[in-house]
This record gives C-alpha cells, structure tokens and sequence, in this order.
C-alpha cells in the first residue's frame, strides 16, 4: 500500500506555524504533495527525515509554487510543462517510480470577473498534453488543487456561483475532458453521490464553520491504475489553510 497525500497550503511559513509539521508526522504518506508554497529557494529550513524533497519556485516572490516529498526516490524528476509560458509560476513537479507517474499541479485561478480565464484554458489544454505524453510511457496519478468544482455536488451554493471562477461553463468542461480522456476522479470513484464533502473554503462570511465550501482538489488516476485503488479520503479537520488535504491510497 502507498498512501499519498495533498494540500494547499496556502503559504507553507504560515502553515508550518500552524502545525504542519505535526500533521505531516502523523500522516507518514509515502509521498506528500503540496501547492502554494508562496516561497523562493532558501527562504524555509524544512527538516523532513526520511524525505527526498523536490521544489518548484515561481519567479514571482511569495506566488504559487510546488513540493514533493517522497520516500522512495524517484527514478527522474521534471519541473513544469515543457511550455515556457506555462512554466514560470512552478506549478507542477512530476515523479517518475517504476510503476508510474506523481503530478503535482497547482493550477492558476481564472480570477476576479474571469480576468485569467483565457489563459487558463490554454493551460487547461496543455497540462492535458503533457499528461498524456507521460501516460504513454506509464501510468500517472495526478494530484493537486485543481482550482475547479466539477459538478454541483462538489459546491456549497452552486446556483450563485455559475459563473464565477471555479465553477465556469468552460472550466467544468475541461475537467469533463479530462476524464473523457482516461483520468479516474478517484473521490468520485468511491464516493459517488456524497454531499458536503469539500476541500477549501473562502476565508470570509465564516465559510468554514457553515462548510460553505468547494471541493477543488482533487487525485485523478489513469484508468489503468483502477484495480490498484484502495481508498480515497478528504481531511475536512485538518486546519492551517483554508484548503484541507486530500489522500490517495493504492495498492
């Protein structure tokens, strides 16, 4: 059994403050996923025995930004897309293990009235891609705080939330695509029809205390991975950001 975890940590300083070292002990994943770093090389000591760390920075200081830390080495470790306008937000890190592929993925927010949207679809189009291309080599297990509610169910107030970001016509259509092409929501997969189960909340309006919430991160696996999946979990108790982990385990 490998259990995996992710989480947007929304500034890992100011997660590491609030107790993520605790949480990451008491977890012991195989491999720990984290987006929103908000941090440039040397700016955190983070002593995680037992650990190979990999960091993916953004040029812009205190923006986005990727982890992975995992047991096991990886076999290779590749940084973004292999599209320089996709790749200076350090986004995304990719594992390659024998038997697969893990990709972390913070993907960008489509922002106030949809400022950002355009070039969130074409990122859309072209993390797509990339995965691909690694499928055809193994599997991939994707993970990360994929900044979209998929259907109703994943949201608290979908009706007034139609058209904002995160719960866009456009958005939710390319996550349908993306299943389309091969990826399993491993949530879904156990959990169909479960209601009220979601992963971040707005810092206003007392959001968390209502779970006025959204369930946008997410582990998707290639189809050929389906018998290997044991379980999937969302850590609603889990605080220190205004996202919660997401766990994976396979076998």
């Amino acid at each position: 059994m490998k259990k995996m975890i992710s989480w947007n940590v929304n500034g890992l300083r100011a997660c590491v403050e609030k107790g993520f070292l605790d949480y990451f002990k008491e977890m012991d994943a195989d491999v720990f996923c984290i987006q929103e770093s908000k941090l440039q090389e040397g700016q955190i000591d983070l002593t995680l025995p037992g650990y190979h760390q990999y960091w993916n920075y953004a040029e812009k200081k205190g923006y986005s930004g990727t982890a992975l830390f995992t047991k096991e080495k990886p076999l290779s470790v590749a940084y973004g897309i292999n599209a320089e306008e996709h790749d200076r937000e350090g986004r995304v890190i990719a594992a390659e293990y024998p038997e697969y592929y893990v990709v972390t993925c913070y993907t960008p927010n489509s922002q106030n009235e949809l400022a950002r949207l355009p070039y969130r679809l074409t990122w859309e189009d072209a993390v797509l891609a990339y995965l691909k291309k690694l499928e055809e080599k193994k599997p991939v297990i994707f993970c990360g705080d994929l900044n979209v509610a998929h259907k109703e169910i994943d949201l608290k107030n979908p009706k007034t939330n139609r058209k904002n970001a995160g719960f866009t016509d456009e958005e939710r259509e390319k996550f349908t695509v993306l299943l389309e092409s091969g990826f399993i929501d491993t949530y879904r997969y156990f959990y169909p029809e479960q209601e009220g189960i979601y992963s971040w909340w707005s810092y206003r309006f007392s959001a968390r205390k209502k779970n006025a919430g959204w369930r946008i991160d997410y582990f998707c696996v290639s189809e050929s991975l389906k018998d290997r999946l044991a379980s999937a979990a969302i850590h609603t108790e889990v605080l220190g950001s205004d996202h919660c982990p997401v766990e994976l385990v396979i076998c």
